[in-house]
């Protein structure tokens, strides 16, 4: 149900994306002047000339916004980026790793999506999310560099939240494919076991390791490039074929040079700061939820049987990043605060991090031969934001998402001519 509850709380700044909010913007005016608002009274039929010219001024706009990501790109090689437009337009943009073929990718979710056809609704968020998310998937296979790592998100990318990896999910048959295409497949997840046995990462992610196991269409090294990051960038795990499962990798084989200046003292200082302002909102806002500390991460989860409602979960999110940000552990330990849905987490570490080290772990991995799938990019309160500083992204809102966007980047491979 569409209210003014749900539109008011998606306007609010920290749910936008800057840059998908600024195509809205740009795609507004042809909608405007090619509405209808006699709609649905006249003949349908007579809309087909409307929809031609609609379809093409919002492909001369994508075109233009093509061509300023390119701009973008060339002022970061050249570190000149006060030069590009693009920055100076949404100076939250961030960085590119690739261009976007966003005239073609607009041509296939048009097609798809019937967004030129429409009279009455604007092209939404969802519409240039997905647009987006096609030009980078058509980036990635359509040029000389080869895809090199796919991670992943798992509570609402790979599976349902709370929810575990299970051998009927149909994301497991992409994942086998990515595999066998020599990419690497690293599951990057705000879940932090700590135990060193990872039985919980094997419960949970039970599905793609027997699977893995099973495959007799992998080779040994392909079966090893499945991976698994935990706590954001705290825990690595990676399939060993000797057992047939996940095995921990210690801490000195992949930790990054950044991440060895954090002592432990500074780590546990953040968590109890993190620690006290939870349990601060809890009690002034009298939440049904219970405080929860692990070794590298502190949290809030809803008491059995109740609930904590999203407005409260942001508030304490935003409240913890305002008080670390101006703490002086903050300043020197990166985390990560973010509402899971059900609940809030603040973590030693990000994604970026977790990210970096698998690239990093694997060989020397860049971004523009890394892509990161997930469905939290907000810009506060969102763990997969500050993968956008490391790898190219697809922004998904469901586990099914997932598998029709890994199934299109299989599908442009194919296309291409390069068959498994």
């Amino acid at each position: 149900m569409t209210t003014r509850y749900r539109v008011e709380y998606a306007l609010k700044s920290h749910r936008r994306d800057a840059f998908i909010e600024w195509i809205k913007g740009l795609l507004a005016g042809p909608f405007v002047l090619h509405s209808e608002p006699a709609a649905y009274i006249k003949e349908v039929s007579t809309w087909e000339d409307t929809t031609a010219t609609v379809r093409k001024l919002y492909a001369s706009v994508m075109a233009d916004v093509e061509s300023l990501v390119i701009d973008q790109i060339e002022n970061q090689a050249n570190n000149t980026p006060e030069l590009a437009k693009l920055g100076y337009l949404v100076p939250t943009v961030g960085t590119f790793f690739t261009t976007l073929p966003l005239v073609d990718a607009f041509y296939v979710q048009d097609a798809k999506r019937s967004i030129s056809c429409r009279r009455l609704v604007s092209p939404s968020f969802n519409d240039i999310r997905l647009i987006l998310n096609t030009a980078q998937i058509m980036s990635m296979t359509s040029t000389q560099e080869k895809l090199r790592l796919v991670t992943l998100d798992g509570d609402v990318t790979l599976y349902e939240d709370g929810k575990s990896l299970t051998p009927d999910n149909p994301v497991i048959a992409c994942l086998l494919g990515l595999l066998k295409r020599d990419i690497a497949v690293g599951i990057v997840t705000a879940a932090g076991y700590p135990d060193t046995s990872g039985n919980r990462y094997k419960e949970r992610l039970s599905g793609i390791i027997e699977a893995v196991a099973d495959s007799s269409d992998l080779s040994e090294n392909q079966k090893r490039k499945l991976l698994v990051m935990g706590g954001e960038s705290n825990y690595l795990f990676r399939y060993s074929v000797t057992d047939q499962t996940l095995v921990y990798v210690d801490t000195n084989e992949w930790i990054l040079d950044e991440m060895q200046l954090w002592n432990d003292t500074v780590m546990q200082e953040l968590l109890d700061l993190a620690e006290e302002v939870i349990f601060s909102c809890k009690q002034v806002m009298n939440l049904n939820g219970e405080v929860i500390r692990k070794d590298r991460a502190v949290g809030i989860v809803p008491i059995e049987g109740k609930k904590m409602i999203r407005e409260d979960l942001e508030e304490v999110v935003l409240g913890v990043q305002r008080r670390l940000e101006n703490s002086p552990c903050g300043k020197k330990v990166q985390f990560c605060a973010f509402n899971g849905g059900s609940d809030v987490w603040v973590d030693v570490g990000d994604k970026r991090l977790g990210v970096r080290a698998l690239q990093n772990y694997l060989g020397g991995i860049h971004g523009h031969e890394t892509l990161h799938v997930g469905d939290q990019f907000a810009s506060v309160g969102a763990n997969d934001f500050k993968a956008r500083l490391a790898a190219c992204t697809v922004w998904v809102a469901d586990p099914g998402e997932t598998v029709e966007a890994l199934t299109e980047l299989c599908g442009y491979w194919e296309k291409a001519g390069e068959k498994l």
